[in-house]
């Protein structure tokens, strides 16, 4: 049918898909219960704003569950290191960095990475830089420099 012949509250725009990292899908046993729990609440949304009509708040729901429902197909669970001599994904990795600063960061998932809650992304520099590195090794962290002094 023509554009012509729609009216306007009648024309409902999907929103833009969010974009997907172009990196493997790894993700920490938790990781995957943290998506199948997005999959779940998502659909809750969706069939709420389906049963009330609210078109932006279907729009959101059905691009964030067409998201997460992605990332819960191609999620590739890895279990924790059985060796602790090397930094490994799952690692839970202790820095004190050359300015005397000392910090913890468990390397996981992009979609389970949060800096501020000591978690990286697998993917990020830090990470790439830290893998089947041994205690002593020393890395390029940000600005400066930083030594690997425990491995978990």
């Amino acid at each position: 049918m023509s554009r012509a012949f729609v009216k306007e509250s009648d024309a409902v725009e999907e929103l833009p898909d969010k974009l997907i990292s172009e990196h493997r899908n790894l993700v920490t046993p938790e990781g995957l219960t943290q998506i199948e729990a997005e999959v779940e609440r998502l659909q809750a949304e969706h069939a709420e704003a389906q049963r009330l009509g609210d078109r932006d708040a279907l729009q959101r729901a059905s691009r964030d569950l067409r998201y997460w429902k992605q990332r819960l197909t191609t999620a590739e669970v890895q279990r924790p290191p059985a060796d602790a001599s090397v930094v490994a994904f799952g690692s839970l990795v202790t820095l004190e960095r050359d300015d005397g600063r000392v910090q913890k960061y468990r390397i996981v998932g992009e979609d389970e990475s949060n800096p501020t809650k000591g978690k990286i992304s697998y993917a990020s520099p830090l990470a790439q830089a830290l893998m089947e590195k041994s205690v002593g090794d020393v890395v390029h962290a940000g600005t400066g420099e930083a030594e690997i002094v425990k491995i978990g």
